[in-house]
């Protein structure tokens, strides 16, 4: 008898606190409405300004230069590590001029 009376007990704390809990979240709900409101009826005067910390400009040319960065990145590793050459004979002229021929096949 003594178990069914300590779980009504505890149902019934459970239940209390699922309504203490929603009580408050309704006062917390309506203090943001009135708070809102407040600030709604005061006007505002500020214009916010947005300030680009890196120019449009200067995005387009680190565009530029990180491309090209990567394609010769790629080819020194493509050249270098997965076709067994040295990476330094990507910067050469015969280097491409011997692709070139190999591509087409002379």
């Amino acid at each position: 008898m003594s178990l069914n009376n300590v779980e009504q007990q505890q149902f019934q704390s459970r239940e209390e606190y699922k309504k203490a809990k929603t009580d408050s979240v309704q006062k917390v709900d309506t203090a943001a409405v009135k708070e809102r409101n407040t600030a709604e009826a005061e006007p505002q005067n500020h214009v916010r300004i947005r300030v680009r910390l890196i120019p449009i400009w200067l995005r387009l040319v680190l565009l530029v230069v990180f491309f090209f960065v990567s394609l010769v990145a790629g080819a020194a590793v493509g050249y270098g590590i997965l076709g067994g050459g040295n990476a330094a004979d990507v910067f050469k002229g015969s280097t491409w001029t011997h692709i070139q021929d190999l591509v087409d096949k002379k």
